[in-house]
């Protein structure tokens, strides 16, 4: 099955915006993108940090949210449930819509829902409104974080296409700082009763990043190109493509390798905190200073990760992290460490963690063909994500027999396993031209 896109090299052409030899040199990968590539980079990475943004600001104001809404903990923890699964829709539902209306269109879409939902919980009351905006909100981000992820796969050039995509992860990483940096700022100068709301209602910025979409993202020209005249033997984009021979297979293989490394990331996002504190006996400041390297190394992985897989291929390189991970997991865990061995292997872990949650943006993209590129990657990211969020509950049950940092240990280590299980049926991409299907 071909897509009509013409034949893409692997070296930048001489186009219009094209910087300069000295600027690549200087700039690295970022100077070698061309102009159009670059304004679909930091529409990507800029949607994804904003929209970290709003979704981080509950879980920073949770607190505050159990006091000011009189919530018990166990109605606060369902916001993250209500995320996640509201993300798992999301992604498969926008995905299928980019297919059908347009990759650019639909990522502005998902912006502006995730948005307006984060400013609307400013005016909250009750538990079941924070409710029924976090779990908008989840959906806004999965469908940002699908259609952004296809859209960059689709415009940057094979050559470059896995350490551009990847680097879009780390704007998770700035996105989650800029929410902390407002909550400081906030806390600081309002009292608590009404600085959660303030937090809430910044939610509302990304709606301005729209404008510089509008202006400057142009949509994908290999989607144009399929949608307006379809190859000779394609048929038009149909709901069913992505669960029927030859497609049914990949998405198999792509929706379990998704549901492990997701299964073991939310295991050490889940419960990281309580096993510093409990299992290591951390302070509270102390903590803060071990999540703030985790939290570092997680912006750093996607950019070693990403050049890594252009060069040694998106199989090897998935499986040199997933061994790595297994092993720095299972020490963290599972071996009796100082607390200065620990502090590092915080950081490698983080970078470990973020490289294999952005290996997954290049790889998943170049196994489906055009017509169901966005369907196929929102469903197999979208169920993943769902089936993952089962490991930490796993975890939790394990931890009533046996110590905590064992359950976190054998839970993320076997998620890994299974990885690297579905991997080894993973088809090899690099440097593939997308029109090839």
């Amino acid at each position: 099955m071909q897509d009509s896109a013409p034949q893409t090299s692997s070296g930048p052409g001489p186009s219009e915006g094209d910087p300069s030899d000295n600027q690549r040199s200087v700039l690295g990968w970022f100077g070698r993108l061309t102009g159009a590539e670059r304004h679909t980079w930091f529409a990507s990475c800029g949607g994804l940090a904003l929209d970290a943004m709003d979704t981080q600001a509950y879980a920073l104001v949770i607190p505050s949210l159990i006091v000011a809404l009189h919530l018990t903990t166990a109605q606060a923890g369902t916001f993250a449930t209500a995320a996640l699964v509201g993300s798992g829709i999301g992604g498969w539902l926008f995905g299928r819509l980019a297919d059908v209306f347009g990759r650019v269109r639909m990522l502005q879409v998902a912006i502006l829902v995730c948005a307006l939902a984060t400013f609307s919980s400013a005016f909250a009351t009750s538990f079941w409104h924070l409710l029924i905006a976090r779990s908008i909100q989840g959906i806004g981000y999965g469908g940002e974080a699908a259609v952004g992820a296809v859209l960059m796969s689709e415009v940057i050039r094979p050559a470059l296409r896995g350490r551009v995509t990847a680097s879009v992860q780390s704007g998770y990483a700035v996105g989650y700082a800029i929410a902390v940096a407002f909550m400081a700022i906030v806390f600081h100068l309002l009292p608590e009763t009404l600085a959660w709301r303030v937090l809430f209602a910044l939610g509302i910025l990304p709606i301005f990043f729209l404008l510089y979409i509008r202006r400057c993202v142009p949509e994908s020209p290999l989607y144009q190109r399929v949608k307006a005249k379809p190859a000779a033997g394609q048929h038009a984009s149909s709901f069913g493509d992505i669960f029927r021979p030859p497609l049914l297979g990949r998405t198999v293989v792509a929706t379990l390798l998704a549901t492990a490394i997701f299964g073991a990331a939310y295991v050490q996002i889940t419960w990281l905190p309580t096993y510093l504190r409990t299992g290591l006996h951390l302070n509270v400041t102390t903590t803060a200073g071990y999540l703030f390297l985790n939290i570092l190394g997680s912006f750093v992985g996607p950019l070693i990760l990403g050049p890594l897989s252009d060069k040694i291929g998106r199989r090897w390189s998935l499986i040199l992290f997933l061994v790595s991970q297994a092993i720095a997991v299972g020490v963290y865990t599972l071996a009796p460490v100082t607390h200065n061995v620990v502090f590092f292997l915080g950081f490698l872990v983080g970078v470990l963690q973020g490289g294999l949650g952005s290996s997954m943006l290049p790889a998943y993209a170049e196994i489906f063909p055009t017509h169901a590129r966005g369907h196929g990657q929102g469903f197999c990211l979208s169920v993943g994500r769902g089936l993952g969020s089962l490991v930490p509950t796993a975890v939790g049950v394990l931890a009533k027999t046996i110590p905590l940092g064992r359950a976190m240990g054998l839970c993320a280590i076997g998620s890994y396993v299974v990885a690297m299980i579905a991997t080894s049926f993973f088809p090899e991409t690099v440097g593939k031209n997308l029109q090839d299907s």
